[in-house]
């Protein structure tokens, strides 16, 4: 794989979620996760075992997370607590050395920077398992979206702020100092990457062999990056500045039209 140090290359930063895209969402991480957020929802809310489940789902659909819901229902939840009971419970046994992922992202010359809902703790552990977290520059993540929640005096006073929000990209986007015309932002969620959209970045829907009306590409896994996207590593034409990829004749389009992604 030839490395990138054209300043030609059209992007100059890439943004990557973590979870189910860093890694497979098969692994049991999210199943894992699911069941103790249940278990936080009845032990520390007191609600029923069999009415968790469906307020979870609801409290995700509506606010984006169990946590946010919950403070928006006005519980006075502890972030730290939180984050503590759902993801310190996690099997990050599950989480594998990657190198494979490793060499792709030493071969990436340009930003590489997380941008995950989770706790910066969370972040670190299940990077540190794949063995890729020397690799990213940065981690925005759930206490760069909210640095005053710990100093709220009601539940109501700090919304919670999470992807896809408007307001939660911005902060991402000032925070890592990037071009969003230039910024390439990869996330296995179409509300995230149509929130992304939104903010002109380009987009990747991870998981997906095949684009959506909010994604730029679509790749079934994060390790087929460089047959789905070379432009990150290839040359187009031009020097510099804001030139943007031409989306509608882009080589990768007619690529993804007749063959399968990764194929």
């Amino acid at each position: 794989m030839d490395s990138c140090g054209d300043s030609s290359s059209p992007f100059d930063a890439l943004i990557f979620d973590l979870d189910d895209t860093l890694y497979s969402s098969k692994l049991g991480i999210a199943e894992a996760l699911r069941k103790n957020i249940d278990g936080f929802i009845v032990e520390k809310c007191g609600f029923t075992e069999s009415k968790a489940p469906s307020l979870r789902v609801e409290l995700f659909k509506t606010y984006g997370s169990s946590l946010a819901g919950l403070r928006a229902l006005g519980y006075d939840i502890d972030a730290d607590d939180y984050h503590s009971f759902v993801h310190g419970r996690l099997p990050y046994d599950v989480i594998k050395p990657n190198p494979q992922l490793r060499n792709l992202l030493q071969n990436i010359n340009q930003r590489k920077i997380i941008f995950t809902n989770s706790d910066r703790n969370h972040a670190i552990k299940a990077l540190e398992r794949l063995g890729v977290k020397d690799c990213f520059e940065q981690i925005v993540c759930f206490e760069t979206m909210n640095p005053n929640l710990s100093k709220s005096t009601r539940p109501d006073e700090y919304p919670v702020l999470l992807k896809p929000s408007m307001d939660a990209m911005r902060i991402a986007l000032q925070v890592a100092g990037v071009d969003p015309r230039r910024t390439l932002f990869l996330d296995d969620n179409i509300r995230n990457v149509a929130a992304g959209k939104a903010l002109g970045l380009y987009t990747v829907l991870v998981g997906k062999a095949v684009k959506s009306k909010e994604s730029d590409y679509a790749l079934e896994n994060i390790n087929n990056l460089a047959q789905v996207i070379p432009e990150i590593w290839v040359v187009n034409g031009g020097h510099g500045g804001d030139q943007r990829i031409n989306r509608a004749g882009s080589d990768i389009d007619s690529v993804l039209t007749t063959t399968p992604v990764g194929a």
